[in-house]
């Protein structure tokens, strides 16, 4: 059988900084915490996943390199064997009488999807406390969890993480109403649950409950304006203005969308700017106003030119960058007609996005076939097609999609 060099896991461990012998030492230390006997991981093992010969290790490794990475087995470039392997396994249960092991919210936790269960694992979501006085330092972690959900967003879909998510939310809102806390520390609360309710409100419509995604937008700008948060604020303006174009009400998209340009953080976060001005492109797109659209498109370019590179973007923000930019905009010239100059941004869109970004990789690659149908190129439509790869995808959005596109060639 030929083997593939994982390229993935040999970047991750650069990133982290763990040569073989240590990454096989801290996996150990990891995979005796989880299953209560010493790892037997070593430089050897962690060679056969470097060169492929291993492709879906051992569950006594990849639970801790799920917790090391922070990230599911597939965005790690390790590929299932079959449907054997095909669901992240679960920990064994705790020994009974330490009182985890008998926690409804920890054995919850690994019913979800794989990508729920590997975020539960990783996080320790049910460790953010309800009751007692929360600090700062709470809410950095609680921050911190938030951003990389995020993240596994960005890398398999939002359709497992929804009720995960959801739950974490519930939890965020018993924790304000059950702890004390200072004036700050609300304030600061209140901006990460706003964070939360986006980041949620994607997932929903990953998970195919776009009502859900309507609440939770606005429960977002709620939090924001709690908050006093401004960036929180535009965020959710922004996700409002997305929404009322889903749900076909171009005219108040506009407004919104106008409305969160004019906010100081968009004029002076180049970022929020830059995605603002995109999505305003595909709303004079949709009310057919082709020359307000190329100036919005050449407007988010404006600003992409001034992000700062040296100061990482909020975790919520990683996602946009100028494949991301190319791929809005080619939304903007497929609601204006323009299918060619569409089909060049998205493959654009395609050759720019970092190889990590699944979700957005598989929602271009099907924009792309589309766009082919609409062209009548349909044997290109058809490769394109068959080249996206859902296994590890948890998005019914962008699977419904694909699942057109294939019918549309087929007839």
């Amino acid at each position: 059988m030929d083997t593939q060099r994982n390229a993935v896991l040999a970047a991750l461990m650069k990133e982290y900084g763990f040569g073989r012998q240590k990454l096989a030492e801290e996996v150990n230390k990891i995979s005796e915490r989880i299953f209560g006997r010493p790892g037997a991981a070593t430089d050897r093992h962690v060679r056969r996943w470097l060169s492929g010969q291993a492709r879906w290790p051992n569950a006594r490794y990849l639970l801790p390199l799920v917790e090391i990475f922070d990230r599911p087995p597939e965005a790690m470039g390790f590929v299932p064997r079959g449907r054997s392997s095909n669901r992240l396994p679960v920990p064994p249960p705790t020994t009974p009488g330490t009182g985890e092991g008998d926690d409804p919210v920890k054995r919850r936790m690994f019913v979800f999807a794989p990508a729920a269960m590997t975020v539960a694992l990783a996080l320790g979501l049910d460790e953010t406390p309800t009751t007692g006085r929360l600090t700062h330092t709470d809410v950095a972690r609680i921050s911190n969890k938030i951003g990389r959900m995020a993240a596994h967003f960005n890398s398999v879909g939002g359709g497992a993480l929804f009720e995960v998510s959801t739950s974490y939310l519930d939890r965020l809102r018993a924790a304000l109403d059950g702890c004390t806390y200072g004036p700050s520390v609300e304030q600061a609360l209140h901006s990460a649950i706003g964070d939360l309710c986006s980041s949620v409100g994607w997932a929903a419509h990953d998970a195919g409950q776009p009502g859900q995604a309507r609440i939770l937008f606005a429960d977002a700008l709620q939090s924001a304006l709690l908050a006093s948060d401004k960036r929180g604020q535009a965020r959710a303006w922004s996700n409002l203005s997305m929404q009322a174009r889903i749900d076909g009400r171009t005219r108040e998209a506009l407004r919104v969308n106008r409305a969160a340009l004019e906010t100081r953080q968009a004029r002076q976060d180049p970022r929020i700017a830059a995605l603002l001005h995109s999505r305003l492109a595909i709303g004079h797109a949709r009310a057919r106003d082709p020359r307000a659209a190329a100036r919005s498109i050449l407007a988010a370019q404006r600003a992409h030119d001034r992000f700062d590179t040296a100061a990482p973007p909020p975790p919520w923000l990683k996602f946009l960058d100028a494949a991301e930019i190319s791929g809005l905009a080619a939304i903007a010239h497929q609601a204006m007609g323009q299918l060619t100059d569409a089909e060049i941004a998205t493959a654009q869109a395609l050759q720019l996005l970092p190889k990590g970004m699944r979700r957005n990789r598989a929602y271009y690659s099907v924009q792309l076939a589309e766009l082919q149908v609409a062209q009548g190129n349909l044997h290109l439509a058809e490769e394109t097609a068959a080249a996206i790869d859902t296994s590890a995808l948890s998005s019914q959005r962008i699977t419904a999609r694909l699942a057109a596109v294939h019918r549309a060639i087929a007839a």
